[in-house]
């Protein structure tokens, strides 16, 4: 607790220093006029004034006077987020209760580490989540581009809308209202660090704006860097944990960097690794035999549990009045970040790799070949010898992004008198990274260096043999990776592949709105659009890289191979939306609303996609809201899906042609091609275990389609103000979600039926085993998922104890409850397997927890402000338990059904202005009581032994930030 208070102080301290800097130029100045919700408070005439005008609502494309629509929209307005002291919009959003499954964060090392952070509203994927910027369409889902320091608010549409705003809105919509009317100089700068003195974060931010009677101008700059935290550095994820038929143990990977050998008979058997190594060559007897327990390579102190990244983000924004009816805006960001992501050294697998070590290497102490091989009838005669080339250093894999969008155009009014507007502006975004990965090996070039070789008469060693050397060919001892011999002819082949994406969008959208006609309860309301928007990328990979078949394999490592992507596509979409209010001012109908909405979009790639909404609002009286909507969503195939190439998978499958007779065998000869009877696998073909995969995009793929259904109330009772209370019943359905088929559906599908089309997709060495299954991108799932949302809320501006005012009180409470959550991937095929995940966790899809919530009290007196903030994230079974309809198998645990308990993270803030100096002090505690992630085990994750993607991996974090305003 002490280093705690250290830490505080030390945040504290920096806020004050920070803050005495920057003021001496700040005094004598006048605060900047900001009509954001914190400086709303202090101007309450214009705030009352501000409820009366037409606005546009997240959800919606009318405009209107009323704030509550038909649709759920969260809004987290900018004191939340500068009270929040979360060091990324990424970090804020996420703690959403309606955020479920797996998006992505800094904290993702394996799988990620470009530094994103994505959004998943529903746990239906990032990619079903459409984020909007001042609500126009962003290229790349990635919210930490958006500068933080411009945002003014969040907006949070918990609702499909895909008749507002076309593709992706599925799950919901996210959309980030910049600061666009801010007026003088606001400067702030921001550190925070971990309570293990790691995870530095540094940040500065300026904002300028001017205006005039002609227009407005905001500009400005926003910059972070963060520090790399190592998984080392964390007691729960230093060592790989796994958990086996009920037993913990900290391993690791069998490949190691002192080898392991799997020996012939005539060898011994067995497998064996090097005891004592030693410089030059080894021989039999320095080989003792191999302990999983005590032997196997602790990779996962090599991770990262965040990735180091620097951020820069430039932005402005303009607004220009041309003329009394017609005005000119612009906005435009641009974004580099670069960051970094970290993994164990890369190991050496001769069978995967498709390397032989050959028996006549001069350095093979046993004698025998390693790799694959055959003899005549078939059967594997070489066996494997598995290594890490740890003296070749880590795995890392550097990029930089640059990230650019500008918006321009008019709009303007019909006339003086009219209540019609208009708009009509160009889109255009722009998105260039660049990958480099050292740390890979050119494995071409390594087979000859395995081959055979020899001792010549000059006492050098040489490829090949004596009548047949090999010329530029240096051989390579394996057996001993930690001779400086060794490590000097390994790096001959050391690789640091290069990989190059650049997209762009194109979008040109016109649009209006206005009142349609008058009617007794009010009047009726029209907006009307028409868009065209065009999208290309291009994607270079460098040359030992690039897959060379359908196995999805290349010169190096199979998991760095990848294939080259050039296409694009285009989308004509038009759009309305009908506002009609049908009855006002009756018994039990203080109104009645209708929205009717429709969107018709049509890609030259997906074909056509017709999308309604309606929905209805009914106030019985002034105080309660009743609404509900129906929705039709759906989601056009993105560029990877339609043109991506073969790319390497790791599926987990259980080969039903295992322990089959000859008579078996020939029933089932499509699925088993090349399996001996009796045969019980070998390398890759464990009753149970993990494959090769090969995911192909898709070339007939079509729009995702489904329903969206929410119905709730929002409850404002008269006799206490300042409470509102809210729920929601939500339910999505998606039917021919894109995605790859499984592989076992593959091999289940061709084993119960030899004419089925998946038997081509099937592919066995001559021994028997798999070399890899095909996994086509199509049209083939389902989705069906429900819960319950519900808010309270209660602000109390005077808090009164014993008529003595304390100041303002706000408290809320968000919480989501998931009821069902069922993904199958193969509807109708044999095998069909239906994921069962509402209350679970599995490392393909994510967390699942049925209940997540979200607590927030805060106070302000004069110039000091306190808000403390709970997250809740309910307990979730990790495993496989409950995935299979009509089954209780638990393919993951052997049998064992693990539960992670529910957590709890509180984070506490203080502020302070000092209003002489126009000055905010900040400081604040993140994950107060230093709560660790649940332990989940390493044979269930991909990092850290936990869900970095939920929970929160660093522990307790201190921060400090201080903002001046000119």
């Amino acid at each position: 607790m002490k280093l705690g208070v250290t830490k505080l102080s030390s945040a504290v301290r920096l806020a004050l220093s920070l803050g005495a800097v920057i003021a001496v130029g700040a005094s004598g100045t006048v605060f900047a006029q900001d009509t954001g919700a914190q400086d709303a408070a202090n101007q309450p005439s214009q705030k009352k004034a501000s409820t009366l005008e037409t606005v546009v609502v997240t959800g919606s494309r009318v405009r209107r006077v009323d704030l509550e629509t038909s649709s759920p929209v969260l809004t987290i307005d900018r004191a939340q987020i500068q009270a929040s002291g979360k060091q990324t919009l990424g970090d804020l959003v996420q703690q959403i209760p309606a955020i479920a499954g797996a998006a992505t964060n800094p904290s993702v090392n394996n799988g990620g580490g470009d530094g994103a952070s994505t959004v998943s509203l529903r746990g239906l994927g990032s990619n079903r989540t459409l984020i909007l910027v001042n609500g126009h369409r962003v290229l790349n889902n990635d919210i930490n581009t958006i500068p933080a320091s411009m945002v003014e608010r969040i907006e949070v549409l918990k609702d499909g809308a895909s008749a507002t705003y076309g593709s992706d809105a599925i799950g919901g919509v996210v959309n980030f209202i910049l600061r666009n009317d801010f007026q003088g100089a606001q400067i702030s700068a921001n550190y925070g660090e971990s309570d293990h003195s790691d995870g530095a974060q540094r940040g500065f931010a300026a904002t300028f704006g001017t205006s005039s009677d002609k227009g407005n101008i905001v500009a400005g700059i926003d910059y972070n860097k963060f520090d790399a935290i190592s998984s080392a550095n964390r007691d729960y994820s230093k060592y790989a944990t796994y958990l086996y038929s009920g037993s913990v143990f900290n391993a690791g990977s069998s490949r190691n960097p002192n080898g392991r050998a799997f020996l012939s008979d005539a060898n011994g058997g067995g497998t064996v690794t090097l005891a004592n190594p030693v410089a030059g060559k080894t021989t039999r007897a320095d080989y003792r035999p191999y302990n999983k327990l005590t032997d196997a390579y602790n990779y996962a102190a090599h991770n990262l549990i965040q990735t180091p990244q620097e951020r820069t983000n430039v932005f402005a924004l303009a607004n220009y009045n041309l003329t009394d009816n017609v005005s000119a805006y612009f906005d435009a960001f641009y974004n580099k970040t670069t960051s970094n992501a970290a993994l164990a050294a890369l190991p050496f697998d001769a069978n995967s790799d498709g390397v032989t070590i050959s028996k006549d290497n001069y350095y093979n102490p046993f004698g025998q070949d390693f790799g694959p091989g055959t003899d005549a009838a078939g059967a594997p005669t070489a066996y494997n010898y598995v290594s890490r080339f740890t003296n070749l250093g880590q795995r890392v894999l550097h990029y930089s992004t640059t990230t650019g969008q500008v918006v321009a155009g008019l709009k303007g009014n019909f006339g003086a008198d009219s209540s019609w507007q208009w708009f009509g502006d160009l889109n255009y975004g722009h998105q260039g990274t660049q990958q480099q990965s050292p740390g890979y090996v050119y494995y071409n070039g390594l087979k000859q260096a395995l081959g055979p070789s020899f001792l010549d008469s000059d006492g050098v060693v040489k490829c090949g043999s004596a009548g047949n050397v090999i010329a530029g060919c240096t051989p390579v001892n394996i057996f001993n990776l930690n001779d400086p011999a060794t490590t000097a002819a390994l790096k001959n082949f050391a690789a640091a592949p290069f990989y190059h994406t650049l997209q762009t969008s194109r979008r040109v959208e016109v649009g209006a709105n206005g009142s349609l006609f008058d009617l007794p309860a009010g009047t009726a309301q029209l907006a009307v659009g028409l868009s065209y928007d065009k999208e290309y990328q291009n994607y270079q990979v460098d040359l030992i890289a690039k897959t060379q078949g359908l196995d999805g394999t290349c010169f190096i490592s199979q998991e760095a191979c990848s294939t080259p992507l050039n296409g694009s596509f285009t989308d004509k979409e038009a759009y309305f939306e009908l506002f009609v209010p049908v009855l006002a001012d009756l018994p039990m109908v203080k109104s009645l609303n209708v929205t009717i909405g429709s969107r018709f979009s049509k890609y030259n790639t997906a074909g056509s996609s017709w999308n309604q909404k309606f929905g209805v609002e009914w106030r019985p009286i002034d105080d309660l809201l009743l609404r509900g909507t129906v929705a039709g969503v759906f989601r056009a195939p993105n560029i990877n899906e339609l043109y991506n190439g073969a790319t390497g998978s790791a599926p987990q499958v259980t080969d039903p042609c295992l322990h089959l007779s000859a008579a078996e065998l020939a029933q089932h000869a499509a699925a088993c091609q090349f399996v001996p009877p009796g045969f019980a696998g070998s390398g890759n073909s464990q009753t149970t275990g993990v494959i090769s995969g090969s995911v192909a995009a898709g070339y007939n793929l079509k729009p995702e389609h489904g329903k969206s259904y929410d119905y709730g109330f929002v409850y404002d009772p008269s006799f206490a103000p300042g409470l509102s209370i809210s729920a929601d019943l939500w339910r999505v359905t998606l039917d021919d979600t894109i995605t790859p088929v499984a592989a076992q559906t593959v091999l289940t599908s061709c084993f119960q039926n030899e004419s089925s089309p998946f038997c081509s997709l099937i592919h066995r060495n001559v021994s028997g085993d798999f070399s890899f299954i095909s996994q086509p991108t199509v049209n083939l799932g389902k989705v069906n998922t429900k819960g319950i949302d519900g808010s309270i809320k209660y602000k109390i501006p005077h808090f009164d104890i014993a008529g003595q005012n304390w100041g303002d009180l706000t408290a809320s409470l968000d919480a989501t409850y998931l009821t069902r959550y069922d993904n199958d991937t193969a509807p109708g095929q044999p095998g069909d397997v239906i994921v069962h995940m509402a209350g679970h966790y599995n490392n393909q899809y994510g967390n699942y927890t049925r209940w997540r919530g979200l607590g927030q009290l805060n106070w302000t007196n004069g110039p000091w402000n306190v808000n403390y903030t709970v997250r809740y994230v309910g307990a979730v079974t990790t495993g496989w338990a409950d995935l299979r309809e009509n089954s209780s198998a638990d393919i993951g645990f052997k049998g064992v059904e693990l539960k992670s308990d529910a957590q709890i993270y509180n984070n506490l803030a203080f502020g302070y202005n000092l209003a002489a100096y126009h000055t905010r002090l900040d400081v604040g505690v993140n994950n107060l009581l230093d709560k660790q992630p649940p332990l989940m085990y390493q044979n269930n994750v991909l990092n850290a032994n936990t869900d970095i993607n939920t929970y929160e991996p660093i522990g307790r974090y201190f921060w400090g930030r201080v903002t001046v305003t000119f």
